[in-house]
This record gives C-alpha cells, structure tokens and sequence, in this order.
C-alpha cells in the first residue's frame, strides 16, 4: 500500500492531524535557502548602508518571527512552543548572494520543520524587499530541509534522504 498524506482523511477532505498520543519528544530542524544577486548589491548589504536599513539583521528578525507564526501562515500546522531558533546569513562571493540557515528546536508532539522552512522563506524574501530597490533582478532560490531530528519517525538528513 502506497504512503498516504497525512493531512488528508479516509474521504480526502483536508484536517489537522491528532497527535494527542503521541510522545513529547525533543525535535529539531535545520533548512536552508539562497538569494543571489549582482555583486554590487551583495557589497552594499555587507557594507551596511542599504537605503531601508541593516539587512542581515532586520532579516534574521523576520525569519524568527515567521518561525514562531507559522500556525497561522500554514493552514494544518499546529502552534508549538519553540525552544529555540535561529537564523545564520552567510556571504558567498560565489554566487554572489547570501545563504541563509534556519535551526528550530522544540519538545513537542509535531514536528518543526514547517517552523524551520517558514523561518528560512520570510528571511529570504524579507532580503529581498529590503534590497529590491537597487536590484529588482534578485532570485530566491534553493529552500531545503537539511535535517530534521527526533520524533516518532527518527531522524533525517538530505545528504542520505533516509531516515538514520
């Protein structure tokens, strides 16, 4: 029998999982994201002089706050109670452009990844909305989950895609 969707019941209609029996346990998630743009604009990000303000920082703001609603982003996710998140944006010459990094922790019945893609998505676009006015041409790119720990399902990293 193949995998069913977890969101959907015996007639299809969408729901809110019941997890009521399952265990609290300690869960994590780690995703990632790129936003790559011209050179120029990377240099005035990491100059700090962006005509809306201190990027990097303003980012990593959003993207904890977007980690912590994402029940009301999200239709089927439940609200938890984040333990931890944060936010790493990384300058890479190479692209050019920034790679952001999302770690969410909670001791819960559900996981976190939601949290942590959500986290990653709003840091993205927050990095776009404050850069666009220089560089409109911006792509954002490459949302992942890294890994995931914990819960009834083990863990997960994307180097393997399996469970271990």
């Amino acid at each position: 029998m193949p995998p069913r969707l977890t969101h959907l019941d015996e007639t299809g209609a969408a729901h809110m999982v019941d997890v009521s029996a399952k265990a609290i346990t300690e869960r994590t998630a780690v995703a990632e994201g790129v936003v790559t743009m011209q050179a120029a604009t990377l240099e005035l990000i990491r100059s700090g002089t962006a005509a809306k303000g201190d990027v990097i920082a303003t980012a990593r703001i959003a993207g904890i706050m977007a980690a912590k609603k994402t029940h009301e982003l999200i239709p089927l996710c439940h609200p938890i109670m984040l333990s931890k998140v944060t936010i790493e944006i990384d300058f890479d010459d190479q692209l050019p452009g920034l790679r952001i990094r999302a770690t969410t922790k909670v001791a819960e019945r559900t996981g976190v990844e939601m949290e942590a893609l959500t986290a990653v998505s709003v840091a993205c676009l927050t990095i776009y909305d404050m850069a666009k006015a220089v560089d409109r041409g911006m792509t954002i790119g490459q949302i992942r989950l890294i890994e995931k720990t914990g819960g009834r399902s083990g863990n997960w990293h994307a180097a393997d895609g399996r469970a271990g």
